[in-house]
Formats: C-alpha cells, sequence, structure tokens
C-alpha cells in the first residue's frame, strides 16, 4: 500500500527538505544584516516603490529608521506606510520556489522559477504601490486592502504561477 504513495511521498519530502533549506538561508541572511536597518533585498523594493510612485505622480519620500530595521513612506508629504522586512515577499518566493522544485524537470524548472521569482517581484511592487495609494487618497479602505485584497494579489500570483507549472511543464507529457 505505501508503494502507491511513493511518489506523493516523494514529492512531499522534497517541498518540505528545499523549504527548510531556504527558510534557514533566509533567516541567516536576515540576521547577517541586523545591525545595518532593512536587509538589502528589502530596500531594494523599497526603491523600485518610491520610483514607480514617483513616475505615477505620487512624490515619494523615505525616512530610513535603521534601529526598528524599517522604512517610512511619505506620499505626497504624507506618512502612509512603512515597509519591514515581512513586506519583501520572501517568505512566498520560498514557499513558490519550494513547490515548483519538488515537482522537478531540469533546466525549465530553474528557467521557470526564475520567471517566476521576476513575476513575483514585480506584483509585490505594483502590490506596495497601491497600498500606499490606497492609504494616502483613500485611507477609509486601507484595512481592507492590507489585510485582505493585496495579501490575495500576492498569493493569488503565487497559485496561479503554481497551476501554469502544474498544468504546462510538470505533469506534462512529455512525448506530446
Amino acid at each position: 500500500m505505501l508503494k502507491d504513495f511513493k511518489p506523493v511521498l516523494g514529492i512531499l519530502l522534497r517541498f518540505i527538505i528545499i523549504y527548510v533549506v531556504l527558510l534557514l538561508a533566509y533567516q541567516f541572511y536576515l540576521n547577517s544584516f541586523s545591525a545595518l536597518g532593512l536587509d538589502p533585498f528589502s530596500r531594494m523594493i523599497v526603491e523600485h516603490v518610491m520610483f514607480l510612485q514617483n513616475k505615477l505622480n505620487f512624490p515619494t519620500l523615505l525616512y530610513d529608521d535603521v534601529a526598528n530595521e524599517q522604512v517610512y513612506y511619505y506620499v505626497k508629504n504624507k506618512y502612509v506606510t512603512r515597509m519591514v522586512e515581512g513586506c519583501n515577499a520572501i517568505s512566498v518566493m520560498i514557499l513558490f520556489l519550494s513547490f515548483v522544485f519538488a515537482f522537478f524537470k531540469g533546466t525549465k524548472t530553474f528557467v521557470f522559477a526564475v520567471a517566476g521569482l521576476v513575476a513575483l517581484y514585480a506584483m509585490n511592487v505594483l502590490r506596495i504601490v497601491g497600498l500606499n495609494i490606497v492609504t494616502r487618497d483613500y485611507p477609509q479602505y486601507n484595512k481592507i486592502a492590507h489585510d485582505y485584497l493585496f495579501p490575495a494579489v500576492i498569493y493569488g500570483s503565487v497559485v496561479i504561477l503554481w497551476l501554469i507549472w502544474i498544468k504546462f511543464f510538470a505533469l506534462k507529457n512529455e512525448n506530446s
């Protein structure tokens, strides 16, 4: 009976191992930058969000709070949100990578993983820009946007990418 579940158990075990290894690597990365404020990846997101908001005519300034490892966004001269490590979507990207590599299919796995990470990065930047604009111009919708709408955007993006990976790559018959 266990033989019937061997492929599923193999995929599950690969997922867990990859997830734990990536999570530990990420924690090591965070620990190495804890004294410097926000980590470089999160800071890169902050800069891209500010750039995009400025291009969209939402003049943005940043206040760097190194001691508390956060950056404050001031949009149109008003404090709207703050960026902390948890906003960088790396935990979501780790989940995405773990799933994709659990269904490893050679070189195309790496290509899809990189393309998926780029897509998730872009979605996360757009998510933060959207949240800043909603908070700045429609503060009454801040809670629903922060707690429900924008998490649905990033997690929904992961699910869509997973479905694409499974349907068009992982379970695709190699002979077709």
